[in-house]
C-alpha cells in the first residue's frame, strides 16, 4: 500500500488548475487517501465532476493532469 506521503507526491498540482482543464484529485477521509475515479475541474472555489458538473463533496488534497487510460505508474 503506498504511503501518504507518495500518493501525494503522485498529485503534483501546484494552486488551482484552471477552471477548463480537467484533472485527476487525490481524496482523503479517516481511512486513508483515495483517486477519484473521474476527471475534476475547479470552478469558483468548487470541486466539480468534469462530466456531471456536480460538487465533490470530499476533502481534495491534491491534484495532477489527467493521465491517459493504461499508462503505467511508477
Amino acid at each position: 500500500m503506498a504511503t501518504r506521503e507518495r500518493r501525494l507526491a503522485e498529485f503534483d498540482g501546484n494552486g488551482q488548475p484552471p477552471p477548463d482543464l480537467p484533472v485527476q484529485v487525490l481524496c482523503e477521509d479517516h481511512s486513508g487517501t483515495y483517486q477519484l475515479p473521474f476527471a475534476c475541474r475547479f470552478v469558483d472555489g468548487e470541486w466539480r465532476n468534469h462530466e456531471s458538473g456536480g460538487t465533490v463533496e470530499a476533502t481534495v488534497v491534491g491534484w495532477r493532469l489527467q493521465r491517459p487510460r493504461g499508462t503505467a505508474q511508477p
